[in-house]
């Protein structure tokens, strides 16, 4: 055979396992004529992208073999699950993975009845893939995936398949831009392949129906060097080369721009071309399953064979089922296949962090509540260093926020990663930069997940309202990361970290558009091995939170941290205990020592544990007989009862923190919901009543943005007196005090436009202090 001639029979060898694995429960080798009993009986998956992956992964075989190149791929159809793991099992890496389906007929046989079959594998190019760090079932990431993957990796290339309907997305338009912060020496290159088939579900492609001349000026403009193929061995084969040896020139400095490819195939091409007297080749019929009634239908039965014998397999595969050794040698030798390749594993690539003590950056509290720190700016020196000791595998991204978020001090050490070009009034901008910022919170997550999936280490920092923007994104990862624990050569990887700032009780000068704490409730939504929630009360918790989650591993760790100046509550050793415990009693704002609480004020959130201490002064200077029990929480699934989360607290230690008779005001950063959903099986719930945000926001004060929503202090100390027995009548003079306190607090925003010094440089009383 000659080289083209062996990349057809792999090829064909692809498309058939992949028809295969659509189809057929049994006779892998279509040994005998096919029956109905050989065909599954609920037909899943995905034909028509498939073919043109099974094209590419053919010819970039024998790039990377003739090449010594290390290469990995994203397929961003991820409807092409069937052509993934038909390129595994070919190039035997699936065999490894699964000793069970091994590259012979029995296997053949497993490889088919598993996909998309009950206890079988997904019908996506999923973490049970070999060589997939992209599953792609919710569409227009790929790009973005790539480019994380080829930051810090400079002898990467990763080929990216981005499907004509993804390309319509809004992520994936924005993803081209990618390559404006991607360095030829420091970085890998993305080689984006455009697949134009021509269809998404039911509609014609918008990249596929524009002239050739537009698409390639769009290209052109997004800053490649686009090549146009057909379905054509020999045309393929001389682009690749022609792209590979251009992407030779940008690494060593003699191009400026990047090649890519436009692929125009069939959709469905090598199937039927027609089914009941209905086009399907090269139309959107043949998006999933092309014949649909064959186990029913003898005509469907016997296109479907046809189909099938169509690619020969008696001349790929032996009598035994083996692959021929022409096929096999098309295949690269170990780690340089796509399927094998450790940064398609990225846990097998992965160092720890060299992190310095974060002790030493810590705000010094003589006393508890008496002085103020900007927490993220304390965290932003930390992370000045640990970039600074980590200088090729930690990256911090976020949306044009780094400063405004007060982590500039990172800027100390390095500059904003940037590849374009650089006016005299710009700061902090450079090649190698390890600060990633543009405006798109779906390039920021994209690019994380690519970087941490190949094995290093990040931060993702955003205004707390925006990260909504990716919750899909990160219900995509959650996922990866539950099924890859499930997989035993799937190694750990470093966790996604979020560090969300400018946050609801703090965004009173942006007003009601950004104010919105709810990601918390789509996280929490998530398996209890995946996700930790954090809400740091004062800087020096939020350094021992930090510096916990990045030495974490396989999760995803949400820290909301204001960065406005908060009140200093711990020494760096009390927030390594408290950080630790997850929770825990403020003695000395508490009156209860060693007495049965009258009432639980509990917090969480920097904002509201504020106005949680205030009250607790208020009730003290007040009613100082009344015994109160201050509990501020750090690590939210503590609430849960471990059964539901391993953070989680036994009942018996939960009921001597919270009682289980006696009233909890719990303030919270969110929406209160949530509260009464991780702890509704406690046995003190019917106690607990919720403080938070409830959807009052506006442009105004802070304090007056905490009364819209009930969290402010005057109305705590209502809450207690209407719920602690025996204090609504007795109390009803300070009751009245507190509505008086309210309405003063309001009028003087009104008149003067910012809250009263009293309120706003509230510290705790000395008068109270030990």
């Amino acid at each position: 055979m000659t080289p083209l001639q062996k990349i057809d029979a792999y090829w064909r060898a692809a498309n058939y396992l992949s028809v295969g694995q659509i189809y057929l429960l049994d006779n892998p080798l279509l040994t005998e004529p096919l029956r109905p009993e050989h065909v599954k009986p609920r037909l899943l998956g995905h034909w028509g992208t498939t073919p043109g992956l099974n094209f590419c992964f053919a010819h970039l075989n024998r790039i990377i073999a003739e090449r010594a190149q290390d290469m990995i791929y994203i397929a961003g159809p991820g409807h092409g699950g069937p052509a993934a793991v038909a390129h595994a099992w070919l190039e035997g890496s699936y065999s490894e993975k699964y000793p069970d389906v091994s590259q012979d007929a029995a296997g053949m046989r497993r490889l088919f009845r598993q996909f998309s079959f009950p206890g079988g594998i997904p019908s996506h190019v999923a973490p049970e893939t070999p060589g997939s760090i992209h599953e792609g079932g919710e569409l227009g990431y790929s790009l973005a995936h790539a480019f994380g993957a080829a930051f810090d990796n400079p002898g990467l290339v990763v080929s990216c398949v981005v499907g004509d309907g993804e390309a319509e997305t809004g992520p994936l338009a924005a993803s081209w831009h990618s390559n404006k912060l991607l360095d030829p020496y420091r970085d890998g290159v993305v080689l984006p392949i455009l697949h134009l088939n021509g269809y998404k579900i039911a509609n014609p492609a918008i990249l596929a129906r524009i002239p050739e001349e537009e698409l390639v000026k769009l290209m052109e403009g997004y800053g490649y060097r686009p090549h146009i193929v057909g379905p054509d061995h020999e045309q393929m084969a001389q682009t690749l080369d022609e792209v590979f040896d251009q992407i030779a020139a940008y690494k060593d400095g003699r191009a400026t721009r990047l090649p890519m490819i436009i692929l125009r195939t069939p959709k469905g091409w090598t199937g039927p071309r027609e089914v009941d007297g209905l086009p399907v080749e090269g139309t959107w019929r043949a998006h999933q399953v092309p014949l649909s009634g064959v186990r029913d239908n003898p005509e469907h039965l016997a296109m479907l064979e046809e189909w099938m014998r169509s690619y020969r397999p008696e001349e790929l595969f032996d009598a035994d089922g083996h692959p021929i050794p022409q096929i096999l040698q098309t295949v690269p030798q170990a780690e340089r296949r796509m399927s094998a390749s450790p940064h398609a594993n990225g846990g097998e690539l992965l160092r720890p962090l060299a992190l310095p003590d974060f002790r030493a950056y810590a705000a010094e509290v003589k006393s508890p509540a008496t002085q103020t720190s900007e927490p993220t700016r304390l965290l932003g020196a930390f992370l000045r260093d640990v970039i600074a000791a980590n200088p090729h595998n930690f990256r911090l991204m976020g949306p044009d926020e780094t400063a405004s978020n007060r982590l500039q001090a990172v800027f100390k050490t390095t500059s904003r990663a940037w590849n374009a070009a650089i006016e005299p009034t710009d700061e902090h901008l450079g090649a190698g930069g390890r600060v990633m910022e543009v405006l798109s919170e779906h390039l920021c997550q994209g690019w994380l997940e690519g970087y941490l999936l190949t094995g290093r280490h990040g931060m993702f920092n955003c205004y707390e309202a925006f990260i909504h923007i990716i919750d899909a994104m990160f219900n995509q990862h959650a996922k990866w990361l539950e099924s890859a624990k499930k997989i035993p050569w799937r190694r750990p990887v470093a966790s996604l970290n979020y560090l969300l700032s400018s946050h609801v009780w703090r965004q009173d000068h942006n007003g009601f558009s950004h104010q919105d704490p709810g990601f918390l409730d789509v996280v929490v939504n998530k398996k209890a091995s995946v996700v930790r929630v954090y809400l740091p009360p004062d800087a020096n918790t939020l350094l021992s939170v930090g510096e916990h989650c990045l030495r974490s591993r396989d999760y995803v760790n949400v820290v909301v941290a204001g960065k406005q100046p908060v009140l200093d509550l711990f020494t760096m050793d009390e927030a390594v205990a408290h950080c630790t415990r997850g929770l825990g009693i403020l003695p000395w704002a508490s009156t209860d020592q060693d007495q049965e609480p009258d009432v639980v004020l509990a917090c969480a959130g920097d904002v509201p544990t504020l106005e949680t201490l205030a009250a607790a002064a208020l009730l003290r200077e007040h009613l100082p007989e009344l015994k109160v029990r201050v509990v501020n929480v750090v690590d939210l699934m503590r609430l849960q009862p471990p059964s539901e989360h391993p953070h989680g607290m036994s009942d018996a230690e939960f009921d001597t923190l919270f009682t289980v008779d006696k009233p909890v005001i719990f303030n919270f950063h969110g929406y209160p919901w949530l509260i009464h959903r991780l702890t509704y099986r406690r046995h003190g719930h019917h106690n607990l009543h919720v403080r938070g945000y409830k959807e009052e926001g506006t442009t105004t004060t802070p304090f007056d943005m905490a009364m819209l929503n009930d969290i402010d202090r005057f109305h705590l100390v209502m809450d207690v007196i209407d719920r602690v027995p025996g204090l609504g009548t007795t109390a009803a003079h300070l009751r009245q005090r507190m509505v008086d306190a309210r309405l003063q607090a309001r009028a003087h925003t009104r008149e003067h436009g910012e809250d009263s010094v009293e309120i706003g440089a509230w510290t705790w009383p000395a008068a109270f202090s030990s």
